[in-house]
């Protein structure tokens, strides 16, 4: 899902519940976000019970500014509305969604 504006990221995150919801802050000019767009693909299809969602920053820059989006593409991570953790690799992103999908609770990261 593509959400543009605060209240529709607002919702998602609070539809998802308990869920891992995995966010990832794009942009159509960043060419490295649409490298890795394949591989967030792949990561949803295999991870079923995780939420996956897309921003794009110039389309939703109160989204982008709320989240403090400094460059693309940047991953973070909720669960129960808050924020659990923030990656902005493709390698640390595979490494790191089944590792807190399977977290019942939250964690914290310095990023």
């Amino acid at each position: 899902d593509l959400l543009a504006i605060k209240e529709g990221f607002d919702k998602a995150l609070e539809e998802a519940g308990d869920k891992l919801v995995v966010v990832d802050f794009t942009a159509t000019w960043c060419g490295p976000c649409q490298s890795i767009a394949p591989f967030f693909k792949g990561l949803s299809e295999n991870y079923q019970s995780v939420v996956f969602l897309k921003v794009d920053v110039d389309d939703a820059p109160d989204v982008a500014s709320f989240c403090d989006i400094k460059c693309m593409p940047t991953f973070h991570f909720y669960k129960d509305q808050k924020k659990v953790g923030g990656e902005e690799s493709a390698g640390s992103l595979k490494e790191t969604v089944p590792n807190l999908n399977q977290k019942k609770v939250g964690v914290c990261w310095q990023s």
